[in-house]
Order: C-alpha cells, then sequence, then structure tokens
C-alpha cells in the first residue's frame, strides 16, 4: 500500500496531487479555523482533516484518512456536524470525498511521527510530561471573575472559591491546556492572578484558596469592562489564536449597569459565560437595576453562554457542564478570528486587456475568497472598486451586512474597460474606502487585481496604503509585471505576491489568499 503522508490541519484537497492519497491527519486541529464546504462531498478548497471531521471519519484525535478526487459539482450544502460548520459553495472545479485511511498505513506513518516527536522513555515519564501539558483538548484563557460583594457574604465566597477550584482542576490546567487566572468583583475591581502566573493546577487551587473577600457593592459590570479590557494582554499571559474567556460569577443581582460591559467584552473578542446563583425572587426583582441582566452581557443570548446554580450548595454536579461548555472552541462565537475580525477590499482592473469572459473569472476569484469569511456588521466586512484610468466604487465596507448580499453584488459588478492606473486607485480605496473604517476593531486587507502594467507609480500609492495600516496582496495575471506586483505587496514580499499566467489560474489561489490573511492576522494580533 502507499505509505502516507503526515499532513497538517490547513492541508487542502488543492494541496494533494494523486486520485487517491493516504493521509494522515494530526490531533487537535483548532476546530474554529477549519473551513469546509459541502457534505460527504467536498470542495477541494476544503481542508481535508476538517472534511474528515465533519464526516465523522476521524475525531480531533486525527487519523488515518482516504482522500479520493471527485469532479467538481454545483451548489455544495452547508451542514453542521462533529463540531464543524460547512458552509455553501454554489460551484467549484473539483472535489473529494473522505473514508477511513487502513490500519497499516497509519503505523507507518505514526511509527515515522511519534520517533521524530521524541525518544521513547518508557511508560511512566510520559506521563508526567502529559499531566505538565495539561488538557491539550481544551485550549482556552479563562479568568474568573468571583463575586467578592456583601450579596454573597464571607461563608457563601469560601463555597464560591471552592467549586472555582473544582472547575479548574476538571479543566485540566497545563503548558498545552488551559490557562486561568481570577479577578475579584467588589466595589472595585481587583486583579488576583494573571493567566501567566501558574501552569499547574495545584498552584493555582492554592492562589484560590489564599483569596481574601473584599466586600462592598457587586459592581460585576465595572469588573467586567475592566477585565475585558485589562487582563487578556500578551505581558499577562494571553496567547495568540485561542479563546479568551470570562465566566462571571453572580450572587443574586449587580449593584451596577452590565450592558455596556457586554459590549466592550464583545469588541475585544471575549466570550462572556454568567453564571447565576440563587437568583432574584419574585420580590427582590424590583431591586434589581436592569431584569435582563444576563442577557445582555452574555456573548451571544442564546442559552449557551448562561448558566443557573439553585445556590452554592451541592454543587459537585454543576462543575462537568460548566467545564465541557468552557473547552468547546466552534461555540466560541465572540472570539476574533481572521474569518470575523477583517476588512478586505478588492481592487478590480477593469482595463480592457482583460474582456468580458475573463472579467467574470476575476469576480468569481473575488466570490470565493470573500465566502470564506464570516460578514456580519459586527464581522468581517468586504468592499470593492473597479478601476481603469478612473476608479468606480461598486460597494464599500458598511454597504451590505450579510454574506448573501455581499456575494450577490459582486456578481452585479458590469466591466468597465478602458485603461490602466492601478497608483491612482491605490490612493483612491485607501482614501475613500478605508479610511471610514481605520479606527475600527477589524484588521485592514487590500488584495490588487491587475492584469497589466500600470501607467502610473504604484510604489509611492502602496507604501502610503501600509503606512496607513493596510496589508496589501498583489495579484497579477497574465502581463502583470512581477516588478509592479512586488513594489504593491506588503513585507515579506514573497507571501504578498500571486501571480498566474492564466485566469482560470485564479481559482487555485483562493485557498491560499485565504491563508495568508489568516496568517497575518494571527501575526499583527495581539
Amino acid at each position: 500500500s502507499l505509505a502516507s503522508t503526515a499532513i497538517t490541519c490547513f492541508t487542502t484537497g488543492l494541496d494533494l496531487r494523486r486520485g487517491t492519497e493516504d493521509v494522515l491527519c494530526p490531533a487537535n486541529c483548532p476546530l474554529w479555523q477549519f473551513y469546509v464546504f459541502g457534505d460527504g462531498v467536498y470542495a477541494s478548497l476544503s481542508s481535508v482533516c476538517g472534511a474528515a471531521i465533519h464526516s465523522g471519519v476521524i475525531t480531533n484525535a486525527g487519523g488515518a484518512v482516504r482522500v479520493k478526487t471527485l469532479p467538481g459539482q454545483e451548489n455544495y450544502p452547508a451542514v453542521n456536524a462533529n463540531g464543524i460548520q460547512s458552509q455553501v459553495l454554489s460551484r467549484w472545479a473539483s472535489s473529494f470525498s473522505v473514508t477511513a485511511g487502513t490500519k497499516n498505513t497509519a503505523l507507518e506513518a505514526v511509527g515515522r511521527s511519534v520517533s521524530t516527536a521524541r525518544p521513547s522513555t518508557g511508560k511512566r515519564p510520559k506521563k508526567t510530561l502529559d499531566k505538565k501539558a495539561g488538557n491539550k483538548d481544551c485550549k482556552a484563557d479563562i479568568a474568573f471573575l468571583i463575586d467578592g460583594s456583601y450579596n454573597i457574604g464571607q461563608r457563601r465566597f469560601n463555597l464560591q472559591k471552592n467549586f472555582v477550584g473544582k472547575v479548574t482542576v476538571m479543566l485540566g490546567i497545563g503548558t498545552e491546556g488551559p490557562h486561568v487566572g481570577v479577578v475579584q468583583a467588589s466595589e472595585h475591581p481587583k486583579i488576583e492572578f494573571y493567566l501567566k502566573n501558574f501552569t499547574a493546577a495545584k498552584e493555582v487551587l492554592f492562589a484560590i484558596k489564599e483569596l481574601g473577600f473584599r466586600g462592598g457593592n457587586s459592581n460585576t459590570g465595572k469588573a467586567l469592562k475592566y477585565t475585558a479590557q485589562k487582563f487578556f494582554s500578551l505581558e499577562n499571559g494571553a496567547r495568540k489564536g485561542i479563546p479568551k474567556i470570562i465566566v462571571v460569577f453572580l450572587d443574586g443581582w449587580p449593584s451596577d449597569d452590565l450592558e455596556e460591559a457586554g459590549i466592550v467584552a464583545r469588541e475585544f473578542g471575549v466570550n462572556v459565560f454568567i453564571v447565576s446563583v440563587a437568583k432574584p425572587t419574585t420580590e427582590e426583582l424590583g431591586m434589581v437595576q436592569d431584569i435582563g441582566f444576563v442577557d445582555k452581557a452574555v456573548c451571544r443570548n442564546n442559552g449557551f453562554f448562561s448558566y443557573q446554580m439553585p445556590t452554592w450548595f451541592g454543587t459537585t454536579k454543576y462543575v462537568k457542564p460548566l467545564v465541557q461548555k468552557l473547552c468547546s472552541h466552534e461555540q466560541m462565537l465572540c472570539s476574533k478570528t481572521c474569518y470575523n475580525s477583517v476588512n478586505i477590499g478588492f481592487l478590480i482592473d477593469g482595463s480592457s486587456s482583460i474582456g468580458e469572459s475573463n472579467f467574470r473569472l476575476v469576480l468569481e476569484f473575488v466570490s470565493n475568497v470573500a465566502k470564506a469569511f464570516e460578514i456580519s456588521d459586527i464581522g468581517s466586512k468586504v468592499a470593492a472598486v473597479q478601476f481603469t484610468y478612473d476608479q468606480r466604487p461598486e460597494f464599500g465596507f458598511t454597504d451590505y451586512a450579510t454574506k448573501e448580499k455581499v456575494l450577490s453584488a459582486i456578481r452585479n459588478i458590469s466591466y468597465m474597460s478602458g485603461g490602466t492606473a492601478t497608483g491612482d486607485a491605490i490612493s483612491y480605496i485607501t482614501r475613500n474606502v478605508f479610511g471610514p473604517v481605520k479606527d475600527g476593531p477589524n484588521k485592514n486587507f487590500l488584495i490588487v487585481l491587475t492584469d497589466g502594467q500600470s501607467y502610473d507609480d504604484v510604489r509611492g500609492p502602496a507604501a502610503a496604503a501600509q503606512k496607513a495600516g493596510i496589508t496589501v496582496f498583489s495579484v497579477g495575471i497574465a502581463w502583470a509585471p512581477l516588478d509592479d506586483l512586488k513594489d504593491m505587496a506588503s513585507e515579506p514580499r514573497e507571501s504578498h505576491t500571486f501571480f498566474t499566467r492564466e485566469f482560470t489560474g485564479l481559482e487555485q489561489m483562493v485557498p491560499d489568499i485565504i491563508r495568508a490573511i489568516c496568517k497575518d492576522f494571527l501575526d499583527s494580533k495581539q
């Protein structure tokens, strides 16, 4: 049989060359970063390991998969399965299916990869290594925002500490697992310890035991806002690309307003959970500032982010369900990922050398890139400008708030035909399209598509765009000169410059561009 090829979480069907290929998926791929199109039969743009998990061939523990190349098709459906939401794609040139790989190939490949990972040292040491690493399946940076107000009192405060301790142990804290910190909410918030302070459950338990009760009003809103803004910095131990979570414990109700804090937390990409204990009784409701306080503070008001316990007594049975929620990556809808936190502006060459049918292929490329992102009023945004000697804004970042509307706007772009002034066009889109969003939360990307020599200087305008915080990708087709493409592209130029001789080659570039955007996003992200 063929030897298996070890692949990465991001390998797509397009990366595989043979008609049937045996591959080995790694363990612990972050589910929320997969993009998969279809169900059963997947567009070749899809992640192979993502498709294998989606179809149930393997779990997130990885394993052997046989990939079979199939012809392209129309209408790949979107289906949610095994923690992965696949996406719709109207048409793609090739597909693949996945089945379980054979055991012997799996063994060969496993033998290979394990021996390179580290020499085997018998049974015992391995165990301690794993314990130190923690639960790798649960990647999360968590702040427990505990209630230290007079509402809760010293005795229940101690029961709360016990509960947080049990949650901590079950999470499986470790160098490669979840990291936790604690903030106490009372009159004024106090960060008790940060994510970076401890990487072993024993140390955390000790630190929790030592926490002193502060007392005061339960200014949970103030504490939540403070935690969202201050707690998750890189210097305090937050890790790139890992979901940020705040678990708010509330005994009774807050003395202040949570709505603004909830908005701030969402802007900072933090997933807020509220654990409410001893909810206000009917008689007490009159004293609550805002009865809907839970719904306003949580990440999404979908039931997943709120959790109730009747009292602080006998809480052991509530530990595991809470831990399962905190470890469900794919449910962390407020995390900032490259898919939901970018603005992508397309600068589309409409010069007469392209012609109507090739222009359609360019628009299909634009659609396929846009399709991979979660476009919404609070998510990613897309804009397009067509240029010849003049510029024609097709639509701006705030014109369409759904993916469907953006895709239909792209389809409806009509071909201008004319000359090529790429430099002017870059200046135009920098000023008029990116200008209005430059202070927003999203990271800005410009993709310049051109098939020829520009009549004006591109270097100056591209440098100005980069200075304004825009990452520039240049995509050249046919006669586009490599020097121009490199002059426009952001550093490192090699990974921001793309070229294809034929317009039909654009399709193959889609996953590479998406991956490059995601890489830049992660590299830049606090």
